[in-house]
């Protein structure tokens, strides 16, 4: 039996190759298609709240000041993901039981349950609530796979500060989650750390090389755009699995793609417009 790595994972990026290509070419079958209007956007990074000087250095404990550790806080959130027409009743749930205000600046805790993103450094953001859970969501709704309680494999591309990966561990019995940026690999250590989510796996890495070592994959999930969904995902996709992120079309705006991996070949979808950062190779 392969052996999988433990909690947290690092990539070993002088020994790992790149997979193996198919014959079939993503990049052809991806042409774009008409976007509907945006409904959601993600990874734009707000104004950041402005920090009295005298409070810059204190530390604001937000179970103990704001109640924010607090369930009715999670649960207003919930209904309003309802609202907006999430409806997968796991997605919810997982939305519900994962403190999002863990994961942002404790300068920001007072917005940590609104629908905005948020800065967390290094130019990258925390998406928005109702972007992590429409993105699950659809990842859960392949068609193909069959889903009888838990998704099974999943990788994300993109850990940024480890949200969406607490999140996508309450809905899939395993989750390997690749950053390129070392500084926001360190902090999403330091977030899950004490949440002991034993089924989460960090690995330190180029996302758009995937991870070989851990595939198949049932679902593919990113947080970054490029012009094309690289193939590595592709080849690492289970059959029947499914792949939801952003990419670029002809016309230079980003929007959602859902990518099957059938007997038949691939299969895409063109979804709403959305705005994620770049996707970027290499490790920093």
């Amino acid at each position: 039996m392969k052996k999988r790595p433990g909690f947290p994972a690092r990539l070993d990026l002088g020994s790992e190759a790149p997979p193996p290509t198919t014959t079939m070419a993503v990049t052809k079958l991806l042409s774009p298609k008409k976007v509907v209007a945006p409904q959601a956007v993600a990874k734009v990074a707000p104004v950041p709240v402005p920090v009295p000087k005298a409070n810059r250095n204190k530390q604001v404990s937000a179970p103990a000041q704001l109640g924010l550790d607090s369930a009715a806080v999670r649960d207003r959130m919930v209904r309003k993901l309802a609202e907006q027409g999430v409806e997968d009743e796991q997605v919810l749930q997982a939305m519900g039981a994962v403190e999002r205000h863990r994961f942002v600046d404790s300068a920001l805790v007072n917005q940590a349950y609104e629908d905005t993103s948020l800065p967390i450094g290094l130019g990258q953001t925390i998406s928005k609530p109702n972007v992590v859970a429409r993105m699950i969501e659809l990842l859960r709704q392949g068609r193909n796979l069959m889903i009888d309680g838990k998704l099974g494999r999943v990788l994300e591309i993109g850990t940024g500060c480890g949200y969406q990966a607490a999140v996508l561990a309450q809905v899939a019995k395993e989750v390997y989650s690749i950053e390129r940026l070392r500084g926001l690999h360190e902090r999403a250590r330091e977030n899950l750390r004490p949440l002991r989510i034993a089924n989460v796996h960090l690995l330190l890495g180029d996302g758009m090389l995937g991870y070989p070592k851990g595939a198949p994959y049932a679902g593919i999930i990113a947080a970054a755009g490029g012009e094309a969904i690289p193939q590595a995902w592709v080849d690492q996709l289970a059959l029947g699995g499914r792949i939801v992120a952003p990419m670029v079309t002809q016309q230079g705006q980003q929007a959602l793609v859902v990518i099957d991996k059938t007997p038949q070949g691939v299969q895409q979808q063109w979804l709403e417009a959305v705005h994620f950062v770049p996707l970027k190779s290499g490790v920093a």
